[in-house]
C-alpha cells in the first residue's frame, strides 16, 4: 500500500506527515502551557490519514493476457471516444475475448475499462494497469510425500495425481474445486503460469 498523501489533525488537513506530526506537539504544548483541565484547548486526535496516491489514480488489475488484448486494442483503435470504444467492445467480443467478458461483469468493470481507456498512456502502462497472476483453483493432497499431489482428471474419467501443475485440471471457483475434494486434499487457488 502507497503512503498517505493528506493528513487531518483536528479538522486541519496536512499534505506532509511531518506537517501533521508538528501540529499534534503545539497542540500539546498549548494544552500543557495553559493547565491541562482548563477545557480550553482540547486533546488532538490521533494523526488521520485521508486518502493515498492510489486513492486518486487507481490502477486497473487485468492478467496478462487482457493486458495484451487491451493494448493490441489500444493500438488500432486509440482515436475511439469513450462511449464508441465500449460499444466498439461489445461488437468484437470475438476479436477481444477477454475484455468482452470483462465488459459483461458488471458495471464496476465497465467503469474500469472506460477509465482506463481515457487516462491510458502507452508510454507507461504501469501508472494505470497493474497486471495479477491468473489464478485459478487447484484440488491438492494435504500429504506432500504422496507421490503426485495435484489432481489430474483425464477425458476418460480418469483421476490421477501429479506433480505438474501445468497439467493438473484447474477450476475457476472455489466450489468447482471443492467438489472434487476429500479428507485428504483441499481446494488451493494457484497462479496458472510460472511458479
Amino acid at each position: 500500500m502507497t503512503e498517505p498523501v493528506a493528513y487531518r489533525v483536528d479538522g486541519t488537513i496536512y499534505n506532509d506527515i511531518n506537517e501533521a506530526e508538528s501540529a499534534v506537539r503545539e497542540i500539546e504544548h498549548l494544552r500543557n502551557t495553559l493547565g491541562m483541565d482548563n477545557g480550553l484547548i482540547r486533546r488532538p486526535k490521533y494523526i488521520e490519514p485521508l486518502y493515498t496516491a492510489e486513492d486518486l489514480h487507481p490502477r486497473v488489475k487485468m492478467t496478462q493476457a487482457e493486458f495484451d488484448e487491451f493494448k493490441k486494442l489500444h493500438k488500432s483503435r486509440n482515436h475511439l471516444i469513450p462511449i464508441h470504444f465500449l460499444k466498439f467492445l461489445l461488437d468484437n467480443g470475438d476479436s477481444y475475448p477477454l475484455l468482452h467478458s470483462r465488459y459483461w461483469n458488471g458495471r464496476e468493470d465497465q467503469l474500469a475499462l472506460l477509465t482506463l481507456w481515457l487516462r491510458f498512456d502507452p508510454d507507461k502502462p504501469e501508472e494505470t494497469i497493474e497486471i495479477v497472476p491468473n489464478m485459478k483453483w487447484f484440488v491438492v493432497r494435504k500429504l506432500p510425500n504422496a507421490g503426485g499431489n495435484m489432481l489430474k482428471c483425464s477425458d476418460e474419467g480418469l483421476l490421477m495425481y501429479n506433480a505438474i501443475k501445468e497439467a493438473a485440471t484447474h477450476f475457476d471457483t472455489k466450489e468447482e474445486a471443492e467438489l472434487w475434494t476429500n479428507p485428504l486434499t483441499e481446494a488451493v487457488q494457484l497462479p496458472v503460469e510460472g511458479e
